[in-house]
């Protein structure tokens, strides 16, 4: 899980990469940002995530991410076909929305959380 974690925070920084000529990439990296923020801290400081605030905090950016996927959700009939989504803003926009779900979701699937004693 560590592997694909840290496999998935280097798609998503490439993905935050390639919004430089877009007129809100400014945006849309900050969006791809929290996802691959947390693959980070999945592949390589996976104790992060375990205590109350880091598993709180990832709780709290997939549930955005959930509402995200409904917000940006395509209009645009077939938008998983590379005609659309080529020429569809809308469609890349929602694609990437769905894409930072479900990195967020390998994520917290993959983080046991480990019960505080106090």
């Amino acid at each position: 899980m560590r592997i694909a974690s840290g496999l998935l925070c280097v798609l998503l920084i490439l993905f935050m990469a390639v919004q430089y000529n877009d007129p809100d990439g400014l945006y849309w990296a900050a969006i791809y940002a929290v996802p691959a923020l947390f693959c980070g801290l999945r592949a390589f400081k996976p104790q992060v995530l375990t205590g109350t605030l880091g598993y709180g905090l990832l709780t709290l950016a997939l549930l955005f991410f959930a509402v995200g996927v409904f917000w940006f959700w395509p209009q645009t009939p077939g938008f998983w076909r590379q005609s659309v989504w080529w020429v569809t803003e809308e469609a890349r926009e929602g694609m990437g929305m769905m894409i930072g779900f479900i990195a967020l979701l390998v994520v917290w699937l993959g983080t046991k959380r480990v019960a505080q004693t106090v």
